[in-house]
């Protein structure tokens, strides 16, 4: 299972459409769940939030700009390997407060896709591009570069 927990809700139609058909894509390779959990004011609140739905026992990557850059490529080999050890990865996006230490404490790893900072919700679809991209690329099959 790949979980993806967000700090906040997408508000915007064309941003939601994006989501929904890269979570449908993936669906044919893999279980996939989008987990929302309330945006708050206070990062103490938001904290409460996500531990709400985060299972310690899940592979966590949180998604920092000071975390691990790959190339495409080496995502899908990154994720390959993770599917080796684990059956359930859960990538958590947090909110504009950032994310809770006590959330970082608990990830396995950190990974950035840029030193710019994006919308939340623009950057979900690039998430879920990314994975899609990487079982394409995994399963040999052609997609555009």
């Amino acid at each position: 299972m790949i979980k993806i927990i967000c700090v906040g809700k997408i508000k915007e139609k064309y941003l939601n459409e994006l989501i929904e058909d890269y979570k449908k894509r993936i669906s044919k390779y893999h279980k996939i769940e989008i987990i929302e959990v309330k945006d708050d004011e206070s990062i103490e609140k938001e904290k409460e939030n996500l531990l709400r739905v985060i299972n310690p026992k899940d592979y966590i990557i949180t998604l920092e700009i000071q975390g691990r850059s790959y190339s495409s490529e080496d995502f899908a080999a990154h994720m390959e390997e993770l599917f080796l050890h684990t059956n359930n990865l859960t990538f958590i996006i947090g909110g504009s407060n950032g994310l809770p230490k006590e959330i970082i404490a608990q990830k396995k790893e950190d990974i950035s896709f840029s030193n710019f900072t994006f919308p939340h919700g623009l950057f979900r679809g690039i998430l879920l591009e990314q994975i899609y991209r990487s079982f394409k690329i995994r399963n040999h099959e052609t997609y555009h570069k």
